[in-house]
């Protein structure tokens, strides 16, 4: 099944996205994270559109997504949710899966939260929703939360760095035979453009919002306790695996699976964690049929 790459007008945002499969099939949107766009996704599509419609969007300020500059628009992440909402309705989806990695998870559960009845199941990536996921890696940031002043705003630019990219985010706890210079050099290249790193250290102040948001995200987990996947990389060192353990809190049956990789995972296990996906998502929906 091919992937076909379309634009859709969002407001000022002109919208980049990737789809696939059968377009009556159950929709999976899969949001990506940082520093990355739906690119990340090329290895995973192919498997999920045997029987799935898949659609991957780039958020605003990433990828191939065009959106006004920093000041005409605004950079957070309750604007991105509200971006990605609008798209979602703008594509009349009112039922999906969300596949939620890294930037992408306080993204699509503030969506969650506000139309929990959409919502058909959640699979989580190293997507964060609980303290304990925090490694040891977020000193940086987090004093520029507490902080937000222009030194702590230039000690975060290292983050950004192709040599952060690579060697932080792609290479760290993953083999590195394995991990295709594709995604690194291609998100290397995105983070070039005109005035991206102002956005993304917008961002990387912002993402203070999502832990004060941590209360609520579980608050809906609890309540609506959505059937949830949790397909992680266990050598993660940014969120870690007890993020992915804590979601048996609010959703007690939830299904947590490591797999020998790190942040990255689908870079070198798309192939397990889409087998993962499809057993999860064939149970699940099926269940919800009946």
């Amino acid at each position: 099944m091919s992937t076909t790459y379309r634009t859709r007008q969002v407001g000022d945002v002109e919208i980049f996205y990737r789809e696939a499969g059968p377009a009556d099939g159950p929709a999976v949107v899969l949001l990506h994270g940082f520093p990355t766009a739906s690119h990340m996704f090329r290895d995973l599509m192919p498997i999920l559109a045997s029987g799935y419609r898949v659609i991957a969007p780039d958020l605003p300020g990433f990828g191939n997504t065009i959106a006004p500059p920093r000041s005409q628009f605004d950079y957070t992440f309750d604007t991105l949710a509200w971006i990605v909402d609008a798209f979602l309705e703008a594509m009349q989806l009112d039922r999906y899966v969300l596949y939620i990695f890294d930037y992408g998870a306080p993204i699509g559960l503030r969506i969650a939260s506000k139309h929990p009845e959409r919502v058909a199941a959640i699979v989580s990536q190293n997507g964060n929703a609980y303290l304990e996921g925090f490694g040891n890696s977020w000193s940086i940031w987090q004093a520029y939360w507490r902080e937000p002043t222009a030194a702590h705003r230039e000690a975060c630019r290292a983050s950004l760095s192709p040599d952060t990219i690579r060697n932080w985010q792609y290479f760290d706890g993953s083999d590195r035979a394995r991990v295709s210079p594709d995604g690194y050099t291609l998100d290397i290249a995105y983070m070039a453009r005109p005035g991206r790193i102002e956005i993304q250290l917008d961002l990387i102040l912002d993402y203070r919002s999502n832990v004060a948001l941590y209360p609520v995200f579980q608050a809906y987990l609890r309540e609506h306790r959505p059937p949830l996947l949790a397909a992680w990389g266990r050598k993660d060192a940014h969120f870690v695996p007890a993020g992915a353990l804590a979601f048996r809190t609010d959703v007690p049956d939830a299904e947590i699976n490591f797999v020998d990789a790190g942040h990255f995972a689908l870079e070198t296990h798309a192939t397990e964690i889409g087998a993962l996906m499809l057993s999860f998502l064939g149970r699940i929906l099926t269940q919800r049929q009946n």
